[in-house]
């Protein structure tokens, strides 16, 4: 038997050991759901179960407080697991965010337990505010991934993909200003805000029509007036983009704006269109080790095909992690595809027994994949090489 193997091997015998403590700590963060920024529990049971198991911890990482890091051992290769545990509201963990906290804590007490003293690191990232406010965006702009030579995580889903084709994402906040008069008293003296949101929502519809495979534009009024008998003098909306990439991203967001101030001439008023933050980058997926993590998922039992060409599941903020270093952002089903994520069925699927049994094993092929890392310096390379691949290639 190969040495890597036995590691492997090992692995699997930590995490079954695991089980009952992973477990509880899934339902302890599923039980008490906490929304972005404000995760104060789950990020003190977390870190509260890495320090029991020797690793040192940071906590208030990059101006978060509910941000961490938590590491074992120095130096380089340095393997980074990736913890999310914000919930949503109203709906508790109904993206999975509680088995992505408890399966990423097995991988990192597993490995840290099987790799002893090995050369290199690892870095247990605990990343807030995933569902509203990108904490990972914050904590790669901090520097938090400048030393890392992978970032490895996995995400509970509805199909089990080998990798994911997250797209890019910003919101824009488009806000006209008009002039208030009587509508019937002297409507020639105002200038309508809102028939030029109108207006400007007519011209993204038609620039929908010849929006490319993975872009999308969705917009809603969030001011309309005060009064049916004032010509509105003020008006407000926001549109969510999406592209496949950051630069597709940034020439829709420039159609956009394109949009408004094309409604601003035809009406009279004034236009603003603004960024709402720095949105999202487009998810890098690194080959060389998804194609690493899903081979040790299929020795746990669950076999990940590629995407369905065509289809986006959505946007996280890891893609701006995958902007910096080599990245995996998996998904694995924990139940069946005609359910959907955010929704009451899938927060009750996060604490299932499918879900405690996905948990474990992508927990056992990240902490696998985190090892190979770490005793095998031509799979860094290899992961460099293909990220610096995409780069070239504007991927």
């Amino acid at each position: 038997m190969e040495w890597h193997e036995e590691l492997h091997e090992r692995v699997d015998e930590r995490i079954e050991q695991l089980d009952e403590r992973l477990w509880a700590v899934a339902t302890a963060l599923h039980e008490r759901p906490e929304l972005s920024y404000e995760e104060h529990a789950a990020a003190e049971r977390l870190t509260g179960e890495l320090a029991a198991d020797g690793f040192a911890v940071d906590t208030g990482v990059a101006g978060l407080p509910t941000a961490f890091l938590a590491r074992a051992g120095s130096g380089r290769p340095c393997v980074a697991l990736l913890l999310e545990y914000d919930a949503l509201p109203g709906l508790g963990h109904a993206c999975g965010h509680n088995l992505i906290a408890a399966a990423g804590l097995g991988a990192a007490l597993s490995a840290r337990d099987v790799l002893a003293d090995s050369p290199g690191s690892l870095l247990v990232v605990g990343c807030p505010a995933e569902e509203r406010g990108g904490g990972k965006v914050a904590l790669a702009e901090a520097g938090v991934f400048d030393d890392v030579d992978a970032a490895l995580t996995f995400h509970p889903g509805v199909h089990s993909w080998s990798s994911a084709p997250l797209t890019a994402q910003v919101e824009l906040k488009v806000t006209f200003h008009g002039r208030a008069a009587h509508p019937t008293g002297n409507p020639e003296a105002g200038v309508d805000a809102l028939a030029a949101l109108i207006q400007a929502f007519g011209a993204v519809s038609a620039l929908r029509q010849r929006l490319p495979a993975g872009s999308h534009v969705q917009g809603i009024i969030t001011h309309g007036g005060e009064a049916t008998n004032i010509v509105p003098d003020h008006a407000e909306g926001r549109f969510g983009l999406r592209a496949l990439t950051t630069t597709a991203l940034d020439r829709l967001a420039e159609d956009v704006g394109t949009c408004a101030q094309g409604a601003a001439l035809a009406t009279g008023a004034k236009v603003d269109v603004e960024r709402l933050g720095r949105g999202f980058a487009h998810f890098r997926d690194n080959a060389v080790l998804s194609e690493r993590f899903t081979e040790h998922l299929a020795a746990c039992g669950i076999h990940a095909t590629p995407p369905v060409p065509g289809v986006f599941p959505g946007s996280s903020d890891i893609g701006d992690v995958s902007a910096r270093v080599p990245a995996i952002h998996p998904f694995v089903a924990i139940t069946a595809e005609e359910y959907a994520v955010h929704t009451e069925e899938f927060a009750a699927a996060s604490a299932s027994p499918r879900g405690r049994s996905v948990m474990l094993a992508s927990a056992a092929a990240l902490a696998r994949t985190a090892i190979d890392l770490r005793t095998h310096h031509a799979l860094v390379s290899r992961a460099w090489d293909h990220f610096r691949s995409l780069e070239r290639n504007g991927h």
